[in-house]
């Protein structure tokens, strides 16, 4: 029995060591670009303050905008409701899904930790994670080390990256569904394993109890399930099938608890079609015409959002010609919902949850000239956005 136990110990210790090392690499990479993002929204916050402060605008609404800082806009919804809870705030506050709050709930509770502060941890570290596994994931699908070095550059400093930093959901959102497409993308090569479609489904669960958007995972699931459904054995083809529904489960929880409180099960979906949010169906072009035109009018954040409208589209067909299907059909939804709205706000945040996106991106940069000028040009886009959120003329 002796000889057996030490048998048994030094290959558990073996384990453990590579395990460490698995884990040391992806947020060894993913260190840098997540304090650079961090560093360029902090300057750029202290640099509102300053405008503020020397100006005196006469519109309010912008000193409040920065005084807010990371807990403006959206994140000041969540942060309320985590604590203060749903009904304190009313039928609007449904658009804002349970997950963020519920965990900045449980984290204030904490000695000493006020909800802002647990919601821009919970924020934060979702962010870290997030990037450290779209490393992983990125160098499992390319082999590629390079490649996924430049992935995660590209995520944490694209202009709309400053909301990984605020206390928005965002960056939960791409932990769910990074996560979510790592259980469902096995490693290649001998002797192959089969997707966990337990574990993706329960990631895909909570992806969309995050974010609205969360339950497209459903159909990456989807994708993957009938990819390998002839190889499957019936226990899995019945997890993959579990998997694919997960999603759409944890929506309808959320639809029942709604319609428990509210008397509403669609309020959560319908208030995001209001015009003073999404805004209703409407036809891209026609919407993108006119953003453009309001330019002409001084709206300069609407027309904004053309040009990555532009820039994702192109950007999506890299991803049908360079990365496997559940990636295309995954971003495409995104970006379906992402302009088929009255309006264009925001599109640059809904675009950065489809982070194959950053992917295809990274995949085309490989020269070094294009890769160091993409990576001059990306902190200046993202601090230009962050300071236009701040002062209150772009909606984030």
């Amino acid at each position: 029995m002796m000889q057996a136990l030490r048998v048994k110990q030094p290959v558990r210790v073996k384990q453990v060591d590579r395990l460490m090392r698995r884990l040391v690499e992806p947020a060894r990479e993913a260190l840098l670009p997540f304090l650079l993002a961090r560093v360029v929204v902090g300057g750029v916050l202290g640099l509102a303050h300053f405008i503020v402060d020397r100006t005196h605008p006469s519109n309010v609404g912008v000193a409040a905008r920065v005084h807010e800082g990371l807990l403006g806009w959206d994140a000041g919804f969540y942060e309320t409701i985590a604590r203060v809870g749903y009904a304190a705030m009313g039928t609007q506050s449904l658009r804002f899904y349970p997950a963020v709050p519920v965990l900045t709930h449980v984290l204030a509770w904490l000695p000493g930790v006020g909800y802002g502060a647990a919601l821009l941890v919970v924020a934060n570290v979702a962010t870290f994670v997030a990037t450290a596994l779209l490393y992983v994931l990125v160098r499992r699908e390319t082999g590629d080390g390079m490649v996924a070095r430049r992935a995660i550059w590209f995520l944490s400093l694209a202009p709309a990256a400053y909301v990984l930093v605020m206390g928005y959901a965002e960056s939960t959102l791409l932990c769910f569904a990074i996560g979510c497409f790592l259980a469902l993308r096995p490693s290649p090569g001998p002797g192959v394993t089969r997707p966990n479609f337990a574990l993706a489904g329960v990631l895909a669960f909570l992806g969309a109890l995050t974010r609205p958007i969360g339950v497209l995972l459903a159909l990456a699931v989807a994708v993957e399930v009938v990819r390998w459904w002839v190889r499957l054995s019936r226990s899995r083809r019945l997890a993959g099938l579990g998997a694919t529904a997960a999603p759409v489960v944890g929506l309808l929880a959320f639809g029942l608890w709604a319609h428990h409180e509210v008397g509403d099960f669609w309020a959560p979906l319908s208030v995001q079609f209001q015009p003073s949010h999404h805004g209703a169906l409407a036809d891209p072009f026609v919407t993108a015409f006119h953003d453009v035109r309001g330019l002409w009018h001084g709206h300069v954040g609407t027309a904004l959002h053309v040009p990555w409208v532009v820039l994702a589209a192109f950007l999506l067909v890299v991803c049908w010609r360079k990365l496997p299907a559940c990636y295309t059909v995954f971003t495409a939804a995104i970006l379906a919902v992402a302009v088929a709205g009255s309006n264009l706000d925001s599109f640059e945040r809904y675009a950065l949850s489809a982070f194959p996106l950053t992917i295809a991106a990274a995949l085309i940069c490989g020269k070094p000239v294009v890769e160091r000028v993409v990576l001059v040009l990306l902190p200046a886009a993202l601090a230009a956005y962050a300071l236009l959120a701040f002062l209150n003329i772009s909606v984030p």
